[in-house]
């Protein structure tokens, strides 16, 4: 082969390899997602669609090692239900899936409506319910192993590529034992994505990790009259569901999201004699002990107001202070302002 044959043959060589790292580059979304042959958004992943009958709310919460799996899989919609539409995604199934039961269509025929002619249904999972507490899910034979789904009081919970069934037996029990405790619907989904994580999940080990929530609420108005009255996305994340439930308890400052006690100690004891040489705390008492009584390290009210009266002349108040709050802002203001007395001597 002359010399001439040899470089054009490497050349469409190079250029066959460069074609194929570009269609295989195409089939990763700029987001990180894979895309299947159809450009179809890929969600190995277990998910939850659930109602409490007692406030109308309908609710759907997912999982997965994708990243920005709330972007395609939950849909709600006040007064209607939950679709969560998976595996190979077919993102339109949400919302014509919630159009279907707006229309009074149960949610099995829901499905198979859905899916009738579909070319790739067997290659889909959908989970579906409705306001009646009426649900129902679609698992292709194509699905990756393993995957199911198993429906339960107001609840269906779906997953694929999953470790085993027994991550959908743990989602299924922490439903059912939260069911009928008062436990706001959000919450109860947060432990049963929770309780199934913690048997391993999605078995994709390695890859980047996502999850998702959507509450719908005809009694709340959300944003934009839209009736949302939940929606927390963690687009990636080391432990996305322990991010959920983090972002969950301190927004809605439930029980759990912060550790709390009777404050006291040698720190107590340390701010009060700066606010004392300071004149904030008990000015009159002079000096201020070497060996302070046992009340002194107890964060008191008296305490609390002189805090809040040097807040007050620093400047230091802001919107949503609690009283007597000791932040970075606060202790760096007292530290500076008694060493810089201490250093003048008055």
């Amino acid at each position: 082969m002359s010399r001439r044959s040899v470089i054009t043959a490497l050349s469409v060589a190079a250029a066959i390899a460069s074609t194929s790292f570009v269609i295989a580059q195409q089939r990763v979304a700029y987001d990180g997602v894979t895309l299947n042959d159809e450009g179809l958004p890929q969600y190995a992943t277990f998910s939850i669609c659930a109602i409490d009958p007692s406030n109308g709310q309908s609710g759907a919460a997912v999982t997965t090692r994708v990243p920005f799996v709330g972007r395609a899989v939950p849909h709600v919609r006040a007064g209607v239900g939950a679709v969560c539409t998976q595996a190979s995604t077919m993102v339109e199934y949400g919302p014509r899936g919630l159009d279907l039961l707006e229309q009074g269509t149960a949610p099995a025929d829901a499905l198979q409506q859905l899916m009738v002619n579909d070319a790739q249904k067997e290659s889909r999972q959908v989970g579906i319910i409705d306001m009646k507490g009426r649900a129902a899910a679609h698992t292709g034979a194509r699905n990756g192993n393993w995957a199911g789904s198993k429906q339960g009081v107001n609840y269906t919970t779906q997953a694929n590529i999953m470790v085993g069934p027994e991550v959908l037996d743990a989602v299924a029990a922490s439903m059912d034992a939260t069911a009928g405790t008062g436990m706001p619907l959000a919450e109860r989904m947060i432990l049963a994505l929770e309780a199934g994580y913690a048997k391993g999940g999605d078995r994709r080990w390695g890859n980047l990790q996502s999850a998702a929530i959507k509450i719908a609420d005809p009694n709340n108005p959300g944003r934009g009259n839209d009736h949302i009255a939940l929606a927390i996305e963690v687009g990636e994340h080391a432990d996305p569901v322990a991010e959920i439930k983090r972002i969950y308890m301190t927004t809605a400052r439930r029980l759990g999201y912060r550790t709390f006690s009777r404050v006291e100690g040698q720190d107590v004891v340390e701010l009060k004699r700066m606010l004392h040489a300071l004149g904030y705390w008990r000015p009159t008492l002079t000096p201020f002990p070497d060996r302070p009584p046992q009340d002194f390290n107890l964060y008191d009210e008296e305490a609390i107001a002189a805090v809040d009266k040097f807040r007050a002349d620093k400047g230091l108040n802001y919107q949503g202070n609690p009283p007597g709050l000791v932040d970075a802002r606060l202790v760096d203001a007292v530290r500076t302002a008694y060493f810089q007395k201490k250093k003048s001597g008055t």
